[in-house]
């Protein structure tokens, strides 16, 4: 799945960059995803926990964790020397979304994470990328002890439009995040192809 880096001796190669932005709610293993695939050590701006957060942040269903995300996490994976995918986990408290904007310029598109301790959480995520038309799938952090939900189970929960996919994965394994970045790509690369056929009709 890796490779080397870009050839500069090799002048009929022009690389290819891919934003992906990985998305969710507060503890839906966003980092630990980035961590997961990212050929280089991420990038990480994550802070303990303090006092007054904790006042402000729901910790109902993740009572354990100790950090959070405050700006984004940054990773990178070399599908080959002329294909690079870059990879965006964007913060999951409210206090954060305004740099989600930035963020999310020139994505091909987004994953985002769902915990079905707190599904709700997902919201604002589906909402976001619906809203500025950002192709995304729905990938459900399988978290040891949550209750297991089929995906067509979560993708009405989440009034999701039937095309969008739905995957079950284990943010913590690098097959299962390759197989939902893989999942993502071919989807918005049939919807940017579906779109091209209509504009050449």
């Amino acid at each position: 799945m890796l490779s080397a880096g870009y050839d500069e001796d090799r002048p009929d190669v022009s690389p290819v960059s891919i934003k992906i932005l990985i998305a969710g709610g507060f503890g839906a293993g966003k980092t630990t995803m980035v961590g997961s695939v990212s050929e280089i050590r991420p990038l990480r701006t994550e802070e303990t926990l303090s006092e007054p957060s904790v006042l402000v942040d729901d910790l109902d269903g993740v009572e354990t964790k100790t950090t959070t995300t405050v700006a984004m996490d940054f990773g990178r994976i070399t599908v080959r020397d002329d294909l690079v995918v870059y990879l965006f986990g964007t913060p999951g408290q409210h206090r954060f979304w305004f740099m989600w904007d930035e963020l999310s310029l020139g994505a091909l598109g987004a994953i985002v994470l769902a915990d079905t301790r707190r599904l709700a959480d997902s919201f604002p995520s589906v909402d976001y990328f619906e809203r500025c038309g950002i192709p995304f799938v729905v990938a459900v952090n399988c978290f040891e002890g949550a209750k297991r939900f089929r995906p067509d189970a979560v993708r009405t929960a989440l009034d999701l439009d039937q095309g969008v996919p739905v995957v079950l994965c284990d943010a913590r394994h690098r097959p299962s995040c390759r197989d939902v970045l893989v999942t993502l790509v071919e989807y918005a690369i049939s919807l940017l192809s579906s779109a091209d056929a209509v504009s050449a009709g």
